[in-house]
C-alpha cells in the first residue's frame, strides 16, 4: 500500500520469507548471492586423506610411553633444586622429632640457606621452583629467615623440649 506524498513504498500483509506480518515500511527482497557471501563465509575444506591410509593425517606421531617417561623425568630435573632443599628440611623435622630441636632448628635454618645459595648459583630457567619472585628478592629472604633461624635455634636454651 502506498500513501499520497510519500516516495517510499510501505508493503503490508504476510511476508513469504517467514510467514508473518510486515509493517516496518521494507520492501521484501530476495536474497542475493553477495549477501550470503557475507552472512557464511566459504570455509575451505579438509584435504582428503591419500589411498589406502585410514583416518586424516596428524600432524605428529602419536605418543609413546618413552615419551612420557622423558618428559616426567625432565620436569623432575628442574625440580631438582628445591628437592635437596625439601631433603634437608626433612631431616630437620626428623631431628626435631627425636627431641633434639636446637639441632633440627639449625638444620632448617641451614635448608633456607642451601637455597639462598641455589638460587644465586642457578639460572632462573633451571632454579625450579625455589624462582618464586625476583632473584634478588628469593636470595634475601631465604638468607634473612635463614640466618635468623639459624640464630634463634643457638641462643635459645632449655625449653619444653630441651633434652636434660
Amino acid at each position: 500500500m502506498t500513501t499520497a506524498g510519500d516516495d517510499t513504498a510501505h508493503t503490508t500483509g504476510p511476508d513469504p520469507a517467514s510467514g508473518t506480518q510486515t509493517d516496518d515500511g521494507a520492501a521484501n527482497l530476495a536474497p542475493s548471492a553477495s549477501s550470503d557471501a557475507l552472512l557464511a563465509p566459504e570455509v575451505p575444506e579438509a584435504p582428503e586423506a591419500s589411498e589406502g591410509s585410514e583416518g586424516p593425517r596428524h600432524l605428529r606421531p602419536p605418543r609413546t610411553a618413552g615419551d612420557y617417561a622423558r618428559a616426567l623425568l625432565h620436569r623432575l630435573r628442574a625440580q631438582a633444586p628445591l628437592a635437596v632443599v625439601l631433603a634437608v628440611v626433612v631431616l630437620g623435622f626428623v631431628r626435631i622429632g627425636l627431641q633434639h630441636w636446637r639441632d633440627g632448628t639449625t638444620i632448617l635454618g641451614a635448608a633456607l640457606v642451601l637455597a639462598a645459595v641455589l638460587r644465586v648459583a642457578l639460572p632462573d630457567r633451571t632454579a625450579g621452583l625455589l624462582a618464586v619472585r625476583p632473584r634478588r628478592t628469593d636470595v634475601l629472604t631465604y638468607a634473612l629467615f635463614g640466618t635468623v633461624v639459624i640464630l634463634l635455634s643457638l641462643t635459645i636454651t632449655g625449653g619444653p623440649l630441651a633434652v636434660r
